[in-house]
């Protein structure tokens, strides 16, 4: 246990050390480059104690952005040969060097967050964002639903949720037989236990090469890629960053045509993500329409795109009651749940800052409370860890990572 005598002050000093001027890394090591999501909740940790270089944070991932209106997962803004795959494996030509693939588009959630801080200093930065941020919303709307409306994930990392058990059926049909050699880094950096298998990564990599021959060609790989699966964490976050953009566009006075019918669209594709068999929203492959079967603690995003759910409450406070440090990123009580490896079972603080603001939006206000306390508990108690083992709370990937002190700065670290 690693108990912390002034979190606050540890919080914002790994923010600090991870800066490179701009960007943020997630950690030193394991993760030296920008990474989407991470990036947008770092802003918001920023924010709590220094709102230019929040806004800093989000203008810098977005002058990666593609002229299609892509935002890629990651930019390399330096070269680390310690790192794999790096952009030589991509083949990207974006304005930086990048990923070809994206992550669940929360910075318009969180620069709406970041200028209802400050409106008066934020307006004119969250002003020339917005049509950065608008072009993405519609570069996802263009490619990534599917005949349902709900948001496709192409590939396990878009998602952020790289090795969950929601993508096993579909990586399983994939063949990577011919994927080639390659060095992973990750393993080098931690526990290999806490990572993704080597049959995992060979099809991590075979996507990637599937991409590049494609030339990241997004209609071409509308046929040319196997791995397509609508998945909550993409559903949620799209339509949650599409109401964001709505009510700043309203607050703004800036015309965002569309966005109403958007919401709609992308509320029945959400909606059309419950497995009624299951009793949870769960992930299902846009080529099979065959389920994942799996409860995820993506299951329990809804609230943070606006959507309630009796049933997801029902199994949230079993979760709070039941497991010690929700919540798990698969449900403890299914056959394929592992503690420390990644996304198969381990707890993780974004997801459950995500969760519990869509939960106090929604008038939760008891849950949202008890998984608040309960996050801020495990990270005062364990550390900055990446995630955490849901039984026991030790902490698990990189140290020191930027969105856990993000989120205690932001959320689970308020009283």
């Amino acid at each position: 246990m690693n108990q912390q005598t002034n979190p606050d002050r540890e919080a914002r000093n790994i923010l600090i050390a991870n800066d490179r001027g701009g960007y943020t890394i997630p950690t030193e090591g394991l993760y030296p480059y920008q990474w989407n999501w991470d990036s947008a909740i770092a802003a918001l940790g920023f924010a709590e104690f220094d709102n230019d270089r929040a806004w800093t944070e989000l203008e810098t991932l977005f002058s990666g952005q593609w002229s299609d209106g892509m935002v890629p997962h990651i930019l390399f803004h330096k070269s680390d040969p310690g790192y794999f795959p790096g952009p030589d494996v991509w083949g990207c030509n974006g304005p930086i060097p990048s990923s070809g693939i994206i992550q669940p588009p929360i910075a318009a959630t969180m620069a709406r967050r970041i200028w209802e801080k400050d409106r008066t200093v934020g307006e004119a930065r969250v002003r020339a964002l917005f049509p950065a941020m608008l072009a993405w919303h519609r570069w996802v709307m263009k490619w990534r639903l599917d005949d349902r409306g709900a948001v496709c994930t192409t590939h396990p990392w878009e998602t952020g949720r790289d090795n969950a058990p929601d993508w096993d059926n579909t990586m399983a049909r994939i063949d990577a037989s011919d994927v080639g050699e390659y060095q992973r880094r990750d393993t080098s950096h931690v526990n290999s236990e806490d990572r993704p298998t080597k049959f995992d990564y060979d099809r991590y990599i075979k996507l990637v090469q599937i991409g590049r021959q494609s030339n990241w060609d997004q209609q071409t790989l509308l046929s040319a890629n196997p791995f397509r699966v609508a998945d909550p964490t993409m559903s949620f976050t799209s339509l949650r960053a599409a109401r964001d953009l709505l009510a700043l566009s309203a607050a703004l006075g800036i015309e965002a045509d569309g966005l109403e019918d958007d919401i709609a669209r992308l509320e029945a594709g959400a909606l059309s993500l419950w497995n009624d068999d299951l009793g949870s929203f769960d992930s299902r492959d846009a080529h099979s329409g065959e389920w994942s079967e799996s409860v995820s603690n993506a299951s329990y995003m809804c609230w943070f795109a606006g959507i309630d759910s009796e049933k997801m409450l029902d199994r949230l406070r079993h979760t709070l009651d039941t497991v010690p440090y929700p919540i798990p990123s698969y449900d403890p009580d299914m056959p394929k749940f592992d503690a420390r490896r990644y996304w198969r079972g381990p707890t993780w603080a974004i997801i459950n800052m995500m969760v519990g603001i869509g939960l106090n939006d929604m008038g939760h206000t008891k849950e949202a409370e008890q998984l608040r306390a309960k996050t801020g508990d495990l990270i005062s108690a364990y550390g900055f860890a990446e995630y955490f083992d849901p039984t026991t709370g030790s902490p698990a990937g990189g140290n020191a990572f930027t969105w856990t002190a993000a989120v205690w700065l932001h959320w689970a670290g308020r009283n």
